[in-house]
């Protein structure tokens, strides 16, 4: 999806032109992998725009940098902060937000514990990251998502998503919208970018953290909106097959929100359509953000930005 430019990125506690971002060649970054990152989701509403779960995401960035021992410089408090200020400096609602930490230039060697931290939030327009409303015709991977003991899949680590391009490239090649993923005994784990929620029987199924998924907090808003709905929720390995028998099957995560599976490797998930568990989950979703029903979870941080048509419903 192409990148559409603002002009504000806030670096290290201000704010500086988004042409002025930039890094050297021999950042510790560039050839170790060695940032974590978050992405969210500012909504449109009609009493002005909010921050989709700001705080969680923000918790998220400085426990991944705490897996990895980087030093991120900033509490909780100021990245919230920072990331309101630069949405209402820029003055674009919807949007995507994506804060990142890494580690900078000055050190070379895999130990990176001398390399600088940089951190950054940029924001920009960002519509469907899944186009059209038919559902996505995904398949199963021939890549696994990682071992556990391996790379940590609770941090939202820019390498692991080396294995994500493997996972997405090899779905686009073979024409399909997405790949799911394995774990390293064979269950069911989740998408390049998504977690993944399947219904069989009136009863909504996911994949827990020991089957190598990150947390979402798309994920964990779906659980929290399906118990609202007294919609039954078990959180356990599944094989795979379950892809090919559910009832329903789909997507949720910051960029997908929440998408339904039309298909499974050529096989239709029931006919094809939007389930009705599905649905009622994703209306639910739809109408807390962009503010059809009250923010009753407190979900949403406001920012002063005038916000356009919103996006993805």
């Amino acid at each position: 999806m192409p990148l559409e430019t603002t002009k504000n990125i806030w670096h290290n506690g201000r704010m500086i032109a988004w042409e002025d971002a930039q890094i050297h060649v021999m950042s510790h970054v560039v050839h170790y992998g060695s940032s974590v990152f978050e992405g969210l989701r500012c909504y449109a509403r009609p009493n002005g725009a909010g921050i989709f779960r700001l705080p969680e995401h923000m918790q998220r960035l400085l426990d991944s940098a705490k897996i990895y021992r980087m030093p991120v410089g900033y509490s909780l408090e100021e990245l919230c902060a920072a990331a309101v200020e630069l949405v209402e400096a820029n003055g674009v609602a919807p949007c995507y937000i994506r804060p990142i930490a890494f580690r900078g230039y000055g050190e070379i060697g895999v130990n990176p514990l001398k390399a600088p931290v940089e951190v950054y939030i940029a924001n920009f327009p960002w519509g469907k990251y899944i186009p059209g409303n038919a559902g996505a015709d995904v398949c199963v991977s021939s890549w696994n998502r990682l071992a556990p003991n391996t790379m940590p899949s609770l941090a939202k680590a820019g390498a692991n998503y080396m294995n994500s391009q493997l996972i997405r490239m090899e779905a686009e090649i073979n024409g399909y919208d997405e790949g799911i993923a394995l774990d390293v005994n064979g269950y069911l784990s989740e998408g390049s970018g998504e977690n993944l929620f399947l219904v069989r029987g009136g009863i909504l199924y996911t994949t827990p953290m020991a089957n190598s998924v990150l947390n979402g907090i798309t994920r964990t808003s779906v659980l929290t909106i399906a118990r609202d709905l007294d919609i039954p929720v078990v959180e356990q390995a599944l094989p795979r097959e379950m892809l090919y028998i559910c009832d329903e099957a789909f997507f949720s995560g910051t960029a997908a929100e929440v998408t339904h599976l039309h298909s499974v490797d050529r096989v239709l998930v029931a006919d094809g359509t939007m389930g009705p568990i599905t649905s009622a989950i994703r209306a639910e979703f739809f109408a807390i953000v962009n503010g059809t029903k009250p923010d009753r979870y407190g979900w949403l941080t406001p920012v002063k930005v005038p916000a356009a048509e919103p996006v993805g419903v």
